[in-house]
Protein backbone atom coordinates (compact mmCIF):
# COMPACT_ATOMS: atom_id res chain seq x y z
CA UNK A 1 0.00 0.00 0.00
CA UNK A 2 1.55 3.50 -0.97
CA UNK A 3 1.91 5.58 1.55
CA UNK A 4 -0.07 8.84 2.23
CA UNK A 5 1.19 12.12 3.93
CA UNK A 6 -0.60 13.35 7.06
CA UNK A 7 -2.21 16.14 5.23
CA UNK A 8 -3.58 14.67 1.99
CA UNK A 9 -5.04 11.99 4.61
CA UNK A 10 -7.00 14.49 6.12
CA UNK A 11 -7.92 15.89 3.10
CA UNK A 12 -9.18 12.38 1.83
CA UNK A 13 -11.27 11.66 5.34
CA UNK A 14 -12.66 15.41 5.43
CA UNK A 15 -13.79 15.27 1.80
CA UNK A 16 -15.65 11.94 2.48
CA UNK A 17 -17.48 12.23 6.09
CA UNK A 18 -17.71 15.64 6.42
CA UNK A 19 -17.16 17.77 9.83
CA UNK A 20 -17.71 15.32 13.07
CA UNK A 21 -18.90 18.51 15.89
CA UNK A 22 -16.81 16.34 18.62
CA UNK A 23 -16.59 15.93 21.39
CA UNK A 24 -19.91 14.41 22.10
CA UNK A 25 -20.72 16.64 25.35
CA UNK A 26 -22.08 19.48 26.03
CA UNK A 27 -20.38 21.48 28.53
CA UNK A 28 -16.33 21.32 29.39
CA UNK A 29 -17.50 19.72 32.71
CA UNK A 30 -19.34 16.62 30.67
CA UNK A 31 -16.29 16.31 27.96
CA UNK A 32 -14.28 15.76 31.26
CA UNK A 33 -16.24 13.39 32.53
CA UNK A 34 -16.58 11.74 29.36
CA UNK A 35 -12.33 11.68 28.98
CA UNK A 36 -12.06 9.55 32.09
CA UNK A 37 -15.35 7.01 31.44
CA UNK A 38 -14.39 6.16 27.83
CA UNK A 39 -11.01 4.58 28.67
CA UNK A 40 -11.37 0.52 27.29
CA UNK A 41 -15.54 1.62 27.38
CA UNK A 42 -17.65 1.83 24.49
CA UNK A 43 -18.99 4.99 24.12
CA UNK A 44 -22.19 3.76 24.02
CA UNK A 45 -22.03 2.76 27.88
CA UNK A 46 -20.47 6.08 28.82
CA UNK A 47 -23.52 8.12 27.45
CA UNK A 48 -25.59 6.12 29.35
CA UNK A 49 -23.48 6.80 32.13
CA UNK A 50 -23.42 10.72 31.46
CA UNK A 51 -26.71 10.78 30.80
CA UNK A 52 -27.20 9.49 34.97
CA UNK A 53 -24.71 11.68 36.22
CA UNK A 54 -26.20 15.21 34.59
CA UNK A 55 -30.13 13.76 35.93
CA UNK A 56 -28.27 13.30 39.29
CA UNK A 57 -26.11 16.99 38.48
CA UNK A 58 -23.49 15.01 39.36
CA UNK A 59 -21.30 16.13 36.06
CA UNK A 60 -19.71 18.75 38.37
CA UNK A 61 -16.46 18.27 39.65
CA UNK A 62 -17.74 20.44 42.64
CA UNK A 63 -20.43 18.13 43.00
CA UNK A 64 -19.42 14.74 42.31
CA UNK A 65 -16.00 15.35 44.60
CA UNK A 66 -17.74 15.37 47.68
CA UNK A 67 -19.36 11.95 46.73
CA UNK A 68 -17.47 9.01 49.06
CA UNK A 69 -15.84 6.73 46.25
CA UNK A 70 -17.88 3.73 46.72
CA UNK A 71 -20.68 6.12 46.44
CA UNK A 72 -19.47 7.57 43.47
CA UNK A 73 -18.51 3.99 41.73
CA UNK A 74 -21.86 3.09 41.94
CA UNK A 75 -23.09 6.05 39.76
CA UNK A 76 -20.59 5.17 37.02
CA UNK A 77 -21.92 1.53 36.83
CA UNK A 78 -21.76 -0.06 33.20
CA UNK A 79 -18.00 1.92 32.35
CA UNK A 80 -15.89 -1.13 32.80
CA UNK A 81 -13.66 -0.81 35.58
CA UNK A 82 -15.92 1.55 37.35
CA UNK A 83 -14.91 1.28 40.64
CA UNK A 84 -11.18 2.22 39.75
CA UNK A 85 -12.73 5.31 37.51
CA UNK A 86 -14.35 6.90 39.90
CA UNK A 87 -11.01 6.54 42.11
CA UNK A 88 -9.54 8.82 38.91
CA UNK A 89 -12.44 10.95 37.96
CA UNK A 90 -12.10 12.32 41.93
CA UNK A 91 -8.36 12.36 41.57
CA UNK A 92 -9.07 14.64 38.30
CA UNK A 93 -11.61 16.86 39.92
CA UNK A 94 -9.94 17.31 42.83
CA UNK A 95 -7.13 18.92 41.14
CA UNK A 96 -8.88 20.85 38.36
CA UNK A 97 -10.30 22.64 41.40
CA UNK A 98 -7.23 22.75 43.55
CA UNK A 99 -6.12 24.93 39.81
CA UNK A 100 -8.89 27.17 39.98
CA UNK A 101 -10.94 25.42 37.73
CA UNK A 102 -14.85 27.06 37.22
CA UNK A 103 -15.74 25.11 34.21
CA UNK A 104 -14.64 27.39 31.75
CA UNK A 105 -11.73 26.72 29.99
CA UNK A 106 -10.82 30.56 30.70
CA UNK A 107 -10.59 29.59 34.71
CA UNK A 108 -7.14 27.42 33.58
CA UNK A 109 -5.79 30.32 31.02
CA UNK A 110 -2.89 31.69 32.93
CA UNK A 111 -1.37 28.10 32.60
CA UNK A 112 0.46 27.17 30.00
CA UNK A 113 -0.42 23.96 27.45
CA UNK A 114 2.78 22.49 27.99
CA UNK A 115 2.59 22.70 31.67
CA UNK A 116 -0.87 21.94 32.21
CA UNK A 117 -0.25 18.71 30.33
CA UNK A 118 2.71 17.71 32.45
CA UNK A 119 0.56 18.19 35.65
CA UNK A 120 -2.23 16.32 33.90
CA UNK A 121 0.14 13.68 33.79
CA UNK A 122 0.57 13.37 37.29
CA UNK A 123 -2.66 12.95 37.80
CA UNK A 124 -3.37 9.07 38.96
CA UNK A 125 -5.34 7.73 35.78
CA UNK A 126 -4.88 10.15 33.38
CA UNK A 127 -2.48 9.39 30.71
CA UNK A 128 -1.08 10.71 27.89
CA UNK A 129 -4.42 10.00 25.59
CA UNK A 130 -7.02 11.08 28.44
CA UNK A 131 -4.68 14.29 29.20
CA UNK A 132 -5.06 15.30 25.43
CA UNK A 133 -8.73 14.96 25.24
CA UNK A 134 -8.98 17.00 27.83
CA UNK A 135 -6.77 19.58 26.83
CA UNK A 136 -8.25 19.50 23.24
CA UNK A 137 -12.15 18.90 23.86
CA UNK A 138 -12.80 20.58 27.07
CA UNK A 139 -9.87 23.09 27.19
CA UNK A 140 -9.76 24.24 23.33
CA UNK A 141 -5.93 23.81 23.39
CA UNK A 142 -4.41 23.18 20.14
CA UNK A 143 -3.24 19.49 20.65
CA UNK A 144 -3.42 16.24 18.65
CA UNK A 145 -4.95 13.26 20.23
CA UNK A 146 -3.80 9.74 19.12
CA UNK A 147 -5.83 6.75 19.90
CA UNK A 148 -6.16 3.11 19.06
CA UNK A 149 -7.58 4.14 15.93
CA UNK A 150 -4.46 6.43 14.89
CA UNK A 151 -1.98 3.67 15.34
CA UNK A 152 -4.19 1.45 13.53
CA UNK A 153 -4.28 3.52 10.50
CA UNK A 154 -0.72 4.25 10.89
CA UNK A 155 0.00 1.11 10.84
CA UNK A 156 -1.96 -0.27 7.57
CA UNK A 157 -0.26 2.74 5.86
CA UNK A 158 3.06 2.18 7.31
CA UNK A 159 3.82 5.22 8.76
CA UNK A 160 5.06 4.87 11.99
CA UNK A 161 2.67 3.26 14.46
CA UNK A 162 5.16 1.55 16.63
CA UNK A 163 6.26 4.65 17.84
CA UNK A 164 5.94 6.01 21.23
CA UNK A 165 2.41 8.21 21.75
CA UNK A 166 4.47 11.45 21.95
CA UNK A 167 6.39 10.84 18.56
CA UNK A 168 3.28 9.76 16.53
CA UNK A 169 1.74 12.77 18.31
CA UNK A 170 4.51 15.04 17.43
CA UNK A 171 4.11 13.28 13.69
CA UNK A 172 1.14 15.29 13.35
CA UNK A 173 1.83 18.16 14.86
CA UNK A 174 4.92 19.08 12.78
CA UNK A 175 2.72 18.24 9.58
CA UNK A 176 -0.19 20.90 10.10
CA UNK A 177 -1.13 23.91 11.04
CA UNK A 178 -1.46 24.39 15.03
CA UNK A 179 -4.94 24.44 14.89
CA UNK A 180 -7.30 23.12 17.86
CA UNK A 181 -10.20 22.97 15.79
CA UNK A 182 -7.96 21.00 12.87
CA UNK A 183 -6.94 18.67 15.50
CA UNK A 184 -10.26 18.00 16.95
CA UNK A 185 -11.83 17.54 13.35
CA UNK A 186 -8.63 15.77 11.97
CA UNK A 187 -8.96 13.02 15.31
CA UNK A 188 -12.48 12.52 15.21
CA UNK A 189 -12.32 11.65 10.77
CA UNK A 190 -9.72 9.15 11.90
CA UNK A 191 -12.29 7.91 14.80
CA UNK A 192 -14.46 7.75 12.23
CA UNK A 193 -13.02 5.92 9.49
CA UNK A 194 -11.53 3.37 11.91
CA UNK A 195 -14.94 2.40 13.32
CA UNK A 196 -16.46 2.26 9.79
CA UNK A 197 -13.78 1.07 7.21
CA UNK A 198 -10.65 0.07 9.65
CA UNK A 199 -11.40 -2.59 11.80
CA UNK A 200 -9.73 -5.83 12.37
CA UNK A 201 -10.86 -6.87 8.96
CA UNK A 202 -10.07 -3.51 6.75
CA UNK A 203 -12.39 -2.60 4.06
CA UNK A 204 -9.63 -0.90 1.96
CA UNK A 205 -10.99 -0.74 -1.41
CA UNK A 206 -14.20 1.07 0.00
CA UNK A 207 -12.00 3.27 2.34
CA UNK A 208 -11.53 6.82 1.67
CA UNK A 209 -7.96 6.27 2.33
CA UNK A 210 -7.83 2.88 0.51
CA UNK A 211 -5.67 1.22 -1.84
CA UNK A 212 -6.63 2.87 -4.63
CA UNK A 213 -5.48 6.20 -3.64
CA UNK A 214 -7.42 8.05 -6.27
CA UNK A 215 -7.57 11.99 -5.38
CA UNK A 216 -10.88 12.90 -4.43
CA UNK A 217 -13.06 15.01 -6.88
CA UNK A 218 -12.33 18.47 -4.85
CA UNK A 219 -9.66 18.25 -2.49
CA UNK A 220 -10.01 20.59 0.37
CA UNK A 221 -8.13 22.82 2.55
CA UNK A 222 -8.74 23.20 6.53
CA UNK A 223 -8.80 27.65 6.77
CA UNK A 224 -9.15 28.18 11.00
CA UNK A 225 -11.53 30.96 11.33
CA UNK A 226 -10.29 31.81 14.93
CA UNK A 227 -13.36 34.30 15.35
CA UNK A 228 -15.62 31.55 15.48
CA UNK A 229 -13.75 28.86 16.73
CA UNK A 230 -14.50 27.12 13.70
CA UNK A 231 -13.32 26.25 10.17
CA UNK A 232 -14.17 25.91 6.67
CA UNK A 233 -13.13 24.11 3.67
CA UNK A 234 -12.45 25.38 -0.05
CA UNK A 235 -10.45 24.36 -3.00
CA UNK A 236 -6.79 23.25 -2.22
CA UNK A 237 -4.78 21.32 -0.06
CA UNK A 238 -3.19 21.24 3.28
CA UNK A 239 0.14 20.62 1.82
CA UNK A 240 0.39 23.39 0.35
CA UNK A 241 0.12 25.51 3.65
Amino acid sequence: MQRLSIPESFERLYGHFGPQHWWPGDTPDEVIVGCVLTQNTRWENVERVIESLRERGLIDPRRYTKLPREELALRLRGCGTYRQKAEYLLNLGKYLLDRGWTGDPDSLSAMDTDALRKELLTVRGVGPETADSILLYALQRPVFVVDAYTRRILARHNMGADQHYDRIQRLFMDALPTDTYLFNEYHALLVACGKQYCGKRPQCDECPLGSDLQKPDRAVIFHPDRRRGAGAVERGGLENR
